[in-house]
């Protein structure tokens, strides 16, 4: 078994459900320690985070991930245990395989290899990890950067290890992200018995319309980076469980994931719009969750797409679509950020898993991004 199959199978065996870290950081910061990486703990919270940097000066290329995963579900439902690690006809098994401890263990291993043929490299080479990336989010990666800016600490470069491909490692590379922007409306009315509208004022009634013309809205046209903004309905709550009451008010919960093209104040006032042209008396309420950010061009894109195509013989394609990861919180500060991960076909899944050998293939491609962005 290789170097980076062991280390991913030593991670996932600790149950790290979010945003537990079942003791995952400290078996990556004593590998970091062991090459003279210098480490600090930066716990906020219930979240361990830490941040690890090697070099003296020049640019910095931070490998950022999350040790946390989802929940497993029932696990009468897995072929296997899922914090059993277990490989079978070269695939292996086990929550986390794909999203994302199999990508922390080629990181790691990437850096081992690079460190032990070039021991005095230029540039820095960082690590941002949390365990706080698949739940709330409040006290990771967004409270290490803060951390960051106080220290006058800056990214330069970021490889996020997020499962970014589709079909076949290396095939599609994040280069951005959509915004997400969450709404949630109530409609008011009055409630009342079916047999007498006349004395009651039905909320799904006057929605109706107005649920019509938002669904049928076109609120962009994408670039040529993003997607059109979509809109998308996820709840609807009304009535009293009763057959023949009409209900006092309805519920509806609804996200946009936007592109750069769509200001979130224009998406806000665009629907307010649209609901007053159909007359509700409504309460809505609003919460970004992520803004959009794009790397279109740079030293790492270069880096990375470069190290594909010799490792791999692939054309990787550049790609926004999905929905938020932490690179949002990394962005912002001016960072090329680039997410570059394994086949994400069963994340979040029933027998989560990975093609065993590529992992190896995986350190490799982050080995040689390290050699084409800093040396």
């Amino acid at each position: 078994m290789s170097d980076t199959l062991e280390l991913a199978c030593d991670l996932i065996r600790r149950a790290s459900v979010t945003p537990e870290d079942a003791g995952c950081q400290e078996l990556m910061i004593e590998r970091l320690q062991a090459i003279d990486f210098e480490v600090t703990r930066l716990p906020f919270g219930d979240v361990l985070n830490f941040w690890a940097e090697r070099g003296q000066d020049g640019p910095i290329l931070v490998f950022a991930g999350h040790t946390d995963v989802v929940p497993t579900g029932p696990l009468e439902d897995w072929s296997s245990p899922p914090f059993e690690p277990e490989i079978r006809d070269g695939i292996l098994y086990g929550r986390g395989a794909a999203d994302m401890k199999g990508s922390l263990a080629a990181m790691v291993t990437a850096c081992e290899a690079f460190v032990l043929d070039h021991p005095d490299h230029r540039g820095r080479i960082g690590f941002l990890i949390t365990s706080d990336e698949e739940g709330p989010a409040a006290d990771g990666t967004v409270r290490v950067m803060e951390w960051l800016q106080e220290t006058g600490q800056k990214i330069d470069m970021c490889l996020v290890g997020e499962p970014s491909s589709s079909a076949v490692l290396g095939d599609v590379v994040k280069n951005g992200r959509r915004g997400s922007l969450n709404g949630h409306l109530t409609v008011l009315g009055t409630q009342g018995h079916v047999a007498y509208p006349q004395l009651a004022d039905n909320p799904i009634h006057r929605l109706a319309p107005a649920l019509s013309d938002l669904t049928r809205e076109t609120w962009d046209e994408g670039n040529e980076f993003f997607p059109p903004t979509s809109m998308q309905i996820s709840n609807i709550r009304a009535g009293t469980g009763a057959g023949n009451v009409i209900p006092g008010t309805v519920d509806m919960d609804f996200n946009f994931r936007f592109a750069t093209t769509s200001p979130v104040e224009e998406l806000q006032k665009r629907t307010l719009d649209i609901l007053d042209r159909h007359s509700l008396h409504y309460e809505l309420t609003w919460h970004v969750s992520g803004m959009p950010f794009l790397t279109s061009g740079g030293r790492l894109v270069e880096a990375a797409t470069a190290s594909i195509w010799e490792s791999r013989g692939i054309r990787a394609e550049l790609s926004t679509a999905g929905g938020t990861s932490d690179g949002r919180f990394i962005a912002p500060t001016g960072a090329e950020v680039l997410e570059l991960g394994p086949v994400n076909a069963s994340i979040h899944k029933v027998d989560e898993h990975v093609e065993a050998s590529d992992l190896d293939l995986l350190a490799e491609i982050y080995r040689q991004t390290l050699e084409k962005a800093l040396l």
